[in-house]
């Protein structure tokens, strides 16, 4: 088994491969400081608490856009799960062409996201990631990325109108029963998701005007993905685990013998 771990800005998410099957996942928050023992512990019991043996692991893989969590947490993974991680970045296999001006800005999440996305699903292609933030990448038919698009996520448009607004409040994220609201909560439920709906569909369509790709396909994944995908027919396929499959990939691609 092989564990893999994505550590975005808000959540760390960890998922256990045996094989091509996903065994299971689990979350921790990003934000909270923690030692090398505290990662250690957590990641232990965790895989305890979802009845995976610790020697079992065979190997370790992160992707990571948050620099100063990694030293304790990849020493958390030598100390208390006896791995040495891979770490997503310059030098590692991923089957893709990195083109773009300065392949070194690109952050591993999205690397991650195209390789699963070109792997599964094949290219031309668009991975759209609804996390922290909104993001769509190109991947050609011969599996080049060199074109992103980077926009505030849902979460960030939200907290933004409560805490920069005196009489706004914090809500729930969720697509209201119209878009015609009567009340404030509701009003701000519509103006984030029919807004990052229109954004979504404008920015794919014009990706394919600029492109030429009227046979592209558009992939989302992201906590949020789920919301929007369900509203609109400019994405095909919504696949949660995206990034955990990405990883997988790339850790066997780097494993091979």
């Amino acid at each position: 088994m092989i564990l893999v771990v994505d550590v975005g800005n808000t959540n760390i998410t960890c998922g256990v491969y045996e094989g091509k099957n996903l065994k299971t996942t689990f979350r921790m928050t990003t934000r909270l400081p923690r030692t090398s023992d505290e990662y250690g512990i957590s990641i232990c019991e965790m895989l305890r608490t979802n009845q995976i043996n610790k020697e079992d692991i065979e190997g370790t893989i992160i992707a990571s856009v948050v620099p100063n969590v990694m030293h304790a947490l990849t020493g958390a993974f030598k100390r208390y799960v006896g791995t040495n991680p891979m770490i997503v970045g310059p030098g590692i296999k991923t089957g893709i062409k990195i083109t773009s001006d300065n392949p070194r800005e690109i952050g591993p999440d999205r690397i991650v996201d195209a390789v699963a996305a070109y792997e599964l699903y094949g290219g031309p292609v668009l991975v759209m990631d609804f996390g922290t933030a909104t993001t769509y990448d190109l991947v050609t038919e011969d599996g080049c990325f060199g074109v992103g698009i980077t926009a505030p996520g849902i979460r960030i448009s939200a907290k933004a109108l409560w805490e920069d607004t005196a009489k706004l409040p914090e809500i729930e994220i969720k697509k209201p029963k119209s878009i015609l609201a009567r009340e404030t909560i509701s009003s701000m439920q519509a103006g984030l998701v029919y807004g990052q709906i229109g954004q979504t569909e404008y920015i794919v369509n014009q990706v394919k005007k600029e492109t030429g790709y009227e046979n592209l396909k558009v992939v989302a994944t992201g906590g949020l993905g789920r919301i929007i995908a369900d509203e609109t027919d400019t994405i095909q396929v919504y696949n949660r685990e995206l990034t955990l499959e990405g990883l997988r990939i790339i850790y066997e691609k780097n494993t091979k013998r």
